[in-house]
């Protein structure tokens, strides 16, 4: 027969025991979070005396003990990102967003880490997330338009230029991103508003200045490309770049001495330049044309062969390989 009288002590007997183990786990979880949290303590402090290594190695202590120590993670990332280890900061980034998908300050951070890695994909997804979570943030704007960019979604870099643009109308590095998708657009009168703005908030930029030069070629201003190309020649003396395209810009100007001084110095300053090649093979002929010159024919053939050895499947290859064709024989 049931002995309810004996059963009851028993049970409760057996309950008393699981509360005790359950305080016992709980006390032994609080003394592990004590731990961890005295560990982070300690790597702030280390972080303020520059003694990274020392910091890490007390973030690292912090989450095998407790894992999902959200503030640890962050803190984790930032060091790696200030030391450089960018795919260890991008690992405690992405925990730290596993652990709060409301944190900005995180989802920013792993943004500029990919972008800094050149995983643009994955930045274009961290930077869409922070700009979720603060949609007047600049510079998470700025880096989803740049990523967005770099893999050639046009679309949706525009739109976050344009988000750029709306919050502060004086960012430069965005009026140059919007001249460059315009550009690319062959948008050409957009371009050079895009890169006028951008010069009037950062006056006597080089690469802006290269930029708005070439946009006015694309669109057949060639006069005030050439005096923006001389300006940068003078502000960067060995901007090849920059004398490349004025040995262009010479050429559309019918100078030719001046287009093969340009492009020869081009040359000079990086010889593994094929387009200098080629537009000063184009110099050199146009020269041997008008004076009937057979030597400088042969040196308008030579760079044309030179900028084939350095860029072989060039566009136009195919062109120029028959302009070759046809002045040689013209020499036979």
């Amino acid at each position: 027969m049931f002995n309810s009288t004996n059963v009851r002590p028993a049970i409760c007997v057996c309950l008393a025991g699981v509360i005790l183990l359950f305080l016992a786990g709980c006390a032994r979880e609080q003394q592990q979070r004590h731990q961890a949290v005295d560990l982070y303590v300690d790597a702030v402090m280390l972080r303020e005396l520059d003694e990274s290594e020392m910091a890490i190695e007390r973030l690292n202590s912090a989450v095998k003990i407790d894992n999902r120590f959200l503030f640890a993670y962050s803190l984790l990332g930032e060091i790696y990102q200030e030391t450089k280890d960018y795919e260890k900061s991008a690992a405690s980034y992405e925990k730290a967003t596993e652990l709060n998908p409301w944190s900005f300050k995180d989802y920013f951070n792993l943004g500029r880490v990919y972008q800094i890695m050149e995983k643009f994909a994955q930045a274009v997804k961290a930077y869409a997330k922070a700009c979720e979570l603060k949609p007047n943030h600049l510079e998470a704007h700025v880096g989803a338009a740049e990523s967005y960019y770099e893999i050639e979604d046009y679309n949706n870099a525009l739109a976050a230029a344009e988000r750029v643009e709306q919050i502060d109308p004086n960012a430069s590095e965005i009026q140059k991103l919007l001249g460059d998708i315009y550009e690319l657009q062959k948008d050409y009168d957009r371009a050079i508003a895009s890169y006028k703005r951008a010069l009037e908030v950062d006056s006597n930029n080089p690469d802006i200045m290269t930029s708005l030069a070439v946009a006015y070629l694309r669109a057949n201003y060639s006069e005030p490309a050439k005096e923006l190309l001389t300006s940068v020649t003078q502000i960067q003396p060995d901007n090849n770049v920059a004398y490349q395209y004025l040995g262009y810009c010479y050429l559309r100007l019918n100078d030719v001495d001046r287009a093969t001084e340009s492009y020869s110095r081009a040359i000079e300053i990086n010889d593994k330049d094929w387009e200098a090649y080629r537009g000063l093979g184009v110099a050199y002929m146009l020269r041997a044309l008008d004076d009937e010159d057979e030597m400088l024919k042969a040196k308008a053939i030579q760079q044309w062969r030179l900028s084939l050895d350095l860029k072989p499947n060039q566009p136009n290859r195919e062109r120029l390989l028959k302009y070759i064709e046809i002045y040689s024989k013209q020499d036979e």
